[in-house]
């Protein structure tokens, strides 16, 4: 199954409505890696974005899934990047 990296940007101007609805995207976050579609996830540490790892069938079904996440729902997210991953070496190769 294709692996796909998901930048998340963000902006100063969502930082209050983010800290409120933080634990809703991490509980749906804990979700999708319980259901093994998410791979591993975290924020850039200067608070521009984060980078996400999925695992999907393909981009139309992970852009259906990432329409699930609290932050998307709550328009949190200013622009959002879905590239296809191919690992080689480490942690995520089969």
């Amino acid at each position: 199954m294709p692996i796909f990296a998901v930048h998340y940007t963000y902006s100063a101007a969502t930082v209050p409505d983010r800290d409120t609805h933080r634990p809703a995207h991490r509980a749906w976050l804990a979700g999708q890696l319980d259901a093994g579609n998410l791979l591993t996830s975290g924020p850039y540490p200067d608070g521009s974005g984060a980078l996400i790892l999925f695992r999907a069938e393909d981009a139309g079904a992970l852009n259906a899934l990432l329409a699930e996440d609290p932050f998307a729902r709550e328009k949190l997210i200013d622009d959002v990047r879905v590239v296809e991953w191919l690992p080689v070496l480490g942690a995520f190769t089969s």
